[in-house]
């Protein structure tokens, strides 16, 4: 038969769309054409395809001419991961493979000239899309993507290190009197089914207990991960902002099954998906230079930025003002809504984005005001102009404000080691479980009617918070925000309810810098 079909997935944000490779052989000069919206990577196939099918051993149709559709035509299609299945729809057209057979499965995987296969990117969104629309067809990649892939639930994943072990297993029977397709020794893992089995062990982070002294701003730190709020550190330069930021994500409860995999399926589209951290909650740091399209994302095809990869784990900015003014504005929506939509006048891809936020800045350019040590040589303007980079908005949709001020030496030296980051993660994961087990989310993803059914605030609490909010000139966003930080304070209590003590110290998070913004 002279035409072919083979299953595959193109990568469109998130959404790994289904892609029909057609392959027709007809009569005429020879030609090989590639249609169906390919970019650069995937015209160039024809070259890897062409090579790896002759270095296999296999026959190449060089006097017929090839044509090889990508359906559907509108559809972008990038990355090297189509060259198997071009590769096999040529095999299935000229009769050297059963066609099929190839129905039940869908294939992925970049060829070398010598027909091994080689990684591509997005393998488990692969996984991920068929377990979501409930498609029983197998998945046949190279090494490493199919180890990935398996870790989605009841996925059914082989893996192949070369064209011939595809190539053997989809052989018709040869007829007698023929030469075998593959004279090659097989290869008994060539062809091998992958179970999921993500790490037994996990890598540890930094501890906690490095961290001496500032019991203010680890209470926060705890509380934070406890709720789910976002955080702002403010002090000199040296004072552990940077060191309590990078032990934060270890504080945080354990992630569940669907969180590990969206969180490595976001980071399988980039490349950066590590099986050793399967499980743990990624931390994304970028350097302050970074521009609004890397920490949102962007570009053609759109690809998931900072925000993203950060989706169930940790964005810590460091340098809080130092970076551009654009691209802290971007943060306020996915803040807000946990999830970021890339619109471009021809592709429109939405990624999750349900992040922490950590962010440090120092109170001023040269980091000292109000240090008892070092004297501050900036302006009131110049202090006025550096805090005012930081919107009235976006400071808004912080929950907590916490000053780091400086250790003094003798206390950095001589104090003991502080709590260990195990315990404090316990408490945290016991009071987030509170939460969840009574609204279904942690406290700070509460809203509308349901902030005001579980948050359960007591008559002096109430008189309270509205007195301060007035007085203090908050706005609606903040006096929830300090009613949610109130309600994860009692949870970490154990109290059923947000009583007067619980809201007092939450207002001491709701700080402002000492220049107005």
């Amino acid at each position: 038969m002279s035409l072919s079909l083979v299953q595959s997935r193109a990568l469109l944000g998130l959404e790994a769309a289904k892609v029909t490779v057609e392959v027709h052989l007809a009569n005429g000069l020879p030609s090989f054409s590639l249609v169906g919206l390919a970019d650069v990577e995937v015209k160039e196939a024809r070259e890897r395809v062409r090579c790896a099918i002759q270095n296999s051993g296999l026959e190449f149709p060089h006097n017929k001419r090839i044509t090889v559709n990508l359906a559907p035509a509108d559809l972008p299609k990038d990355s090297g991961r189509l060259d198997l299945p071009i590769a096999l729809g040529i095999l299935a057209a000229s009769g050297q493979i059963d066609g099929a057979a190839l129905a039940q499965y869908e294939f992925a995987g970049e060829l070398s000239l010598s027909g091994a296969l080689r990684p591509v990117r997005g393998a488990l969104a692969m996984a991920l899309a068929l377990r979501t629309a409930q498609v029983s067809t197998r998945l046949v990649l190279p090494p490493d993507s199919a180890e990935e892939a398996a870790l989605v639930p009841d996925s059914h994943v082989v893996r192949a290190r070369h064209l011939l072990d595809v190539v053997r297993h989809f052989a018709p029977p040869a007829a007698p009197g023929t030469a075998e397709v593959a004279p090659t020794p097989e290869d008994p893992d060539g062809w091998v089914r992958v179970l999921g089995t993500p790490p037994g062990l996990r890598l540890r982070g930094a501890d906690m207990a490095d961290v001496k002294g500032q019991a203010g701003a680890k209470r926060a730190l705890e509380i934070a991960a406890a709720g789910g709020h976002s955080l702002l550190l403010v002090g000199p330069p040296g004072s552990g902002k940077s060191m309590l930021a990078q032990r934060f994500a270890g504080l945080l409860p354990d992630m569940s099954t669907d969180e590990a995999l969206q969180s490595a399926a976001i980071g399988s589209l980039c490349g950066r998906f590590d099986l050793q951290r399967w499980g743990q909650r990624p931390t994304c740091s970028p350097h302050h230079s970074a521009s609004a399209v890397a920490l949102v994302g962007g570009g053609s095809p759109p690809r998931p930025g900072e925000i993203s990869l950060a989706h169930h784990g940790v964005l810590f900015l460091d340098e809080f003002p130092e970076f551009a003014r654009a691209a802290l504005e971007a943060l306020r929506e996915p803040l807000e809504t946990g999830s970021i939509t890339i619109a471009r006048a021809a592709r429109r891809a939405e990624f999750p984005a349900r992040f922490q936020l950590v962010a440090a800045m120092n109170p001023c350019p040269c980091g000292y005001q109000g240090s008892p040590t070092h004297s501050c040589r900036c302006t009131p303007d110049q202090v006025h102009r550096y805090q005012s980079k930081l919107s009235g908005p976006l400071m808004d949709r912080i929950d907590l404000h916490i000053e780091v001020p400086a250790l003094p030496a003798h206390e950095l030296l001589n104090s003991p080691s502080g709590e260990a980051t195990d315990s404090i993660r316990t408490r945290c994961s016991t009071a987030r479980a509170l939460a969840v087990d009574r609204q279904g989310v942690p406290n700070q993803a509460l809203s509308g009617k349901d902030m005001d059914t579980h948050t359960q605030l007591d008559a002096a609490a109430s008189k309270f918070l509205q007195a301060a909010a007035a007085q203090l000139g908050w706005s609606a966003r903040s006096t929830h925000r300090t009613l949610k930080i109130a309600r994860t304070i009692a949870d970490l209590a154990g109290a059923s309810q947000t009583g007067l003590a619980h809201v007092a110290e939450a207002m001491q998070y709701r700080r402002v810098l000492r220049t107005a913004i």
